[in-house]
């Protein structure tokens, strides 16, 4: 089994350790008799895992299994195989029913908002309803609650009687972060948090976010293709390609000495501040071609369609996640080598 840098390489005991993790969704056949054609790989085989209080950013483009694994960590979608071991016991195998007395403790932040919240519901029904679900509090103290969790993440307690339509952008995902506050998790799963939002109002969310944290000792999965974002945000970051990790390891390690091609290529593209101010400009790697179908995705590597390293043995045998460096770094390639040209100093 490919590991991915794990807490108990650290000697403490993670909150969250996912090995071996496989979601497939069945792709059907049209007419009368639909049969199973296809396997759409979402996420075929990662592993990570979070401390108690930690959190780990999970990057990379869009359609790359960041959202599935999170939806998956959640049951949300079934798995298809591996383990998802939370505080000591495996969720992959658990009915919904036998999931219930874990659900407060794995919360998620949604990426939109707007379609998150029920526009028919008042936010004081949206705050108290996973209150009431889990009788967390009396019933007579649940307003009480709402009304210090919109205090908390910083809106106005006399609006619980209001609608979401009465809110910004900015305040309904504050509204998002209230309710899944409510029940005080051990883990939050934020997918893409920010990414829906004004630019100005992004670093408010963020901070609040890490008050949070901080207060409540809450681990974090950070989910987000902003990778000045996820530098801020996250100390350990794990950067995935086409439903694989390709790359993890500390913040510092995958931001300035990346040795995955691919990472390389995305901190290529982010924008750098102090080079533009003190003139020229970083190397910009550019990739060839389409991400592959995850229906029919290649032999060997994965990125190997679009990598400039690609040689006949990675169409032949796909790379094992190797500890490269410190125990914290482990990449995915044949070919790993940093490439310091591409240095993301902005943070």
């Amino acid at each position: 089994m490919a590991e991915a840098a794990t807490s108990a390489s650290r000697g403490a005991a993670p909150l969250l350790e996912v090995r071996d993790l496989v979601k497939h969704f069945p792709v059907k056949s049209s007419g009368l008799i639909r049969r199973t054609v296809g396997q759409v790989q979402a996420i075929d085989g990662i592993s990570f895992s979070i401390d108690p209080g930690q959190s780990l950013g999970l990057v990379g483009e869009s359609g790359c299994g960041k959202s599935t694994t999170g939806r998956v960590l959640m049951k949300l979608y079934e798995p298809t195989s591996g383990e998802m071991l939370f505080d000591g016991v495996d969720l992959a195998p658990l009915s919904q029913r036998q999931m219930l007395p874990h659900r407060k403790d794995i919360q998620l932040i949604f990426q939109d908002p707007y379609s998150s919240l029920n526009p028919r519901h008042t936010v004081g029904t949206i705050i108290a309803t996973p209150l009431q679900v889990h009788k967390v509090v009396p019933e007579k103290q649940v307003m009480d609650r709402v009304k210090d969790l919109l205090k908390l993440v910083g809106l106005n307690p006399e609006h619980y009687n209001r609608y979401p339509s009465e809110f910004s952008g900015g305040q309904r995902q504050r509204i998002g972060i209230a309710r899944a506050l409510a029940l005080t998790p051990k883990l939050m799963i934020a997918d893409e948090p920010v990414s829906a939002l004004d630019v100005s109002i992004q670093a408010q969310v963020i901070n609040l976010l890490q008050d949070l944290q901080r207060e409540f000792n809450i681990a974090f999965l950070f989910i987000a293709h902003d990778l000045a974002i996820v530098r801020h945000f996250c100390p350990e970051i794990a950067v995935m390609y086409l439903g694989k990790i390709v790359e993890i390891g500390d913040r510092d390690t995958i931001y300035n000495r990346p040795h995955h091609p691919y990472t390389q290529a995305l901190l290529s593209a982010v924008p750098d501040v102090k080079q533009a101010a003190i003139g020229g400009r970083r190397d910009r790697i550019r990739l060839q071609g389409d991400v592959p179908s995850p229906i029919n995705p290649p032999s060997g590597c994965r990125f190997r369609t679009r990598c400039w390293k690609a040689q006949d043995i990675c169409a032949a045998q796909e790379p094992p996640l190797l500890q490269i460096g410190s125990a914290e770094h482990q990449v995915a390639c044949h070919f790993a080598e940093p490439n310091t040209n591409i240095l993301a100093t902005s943070a």
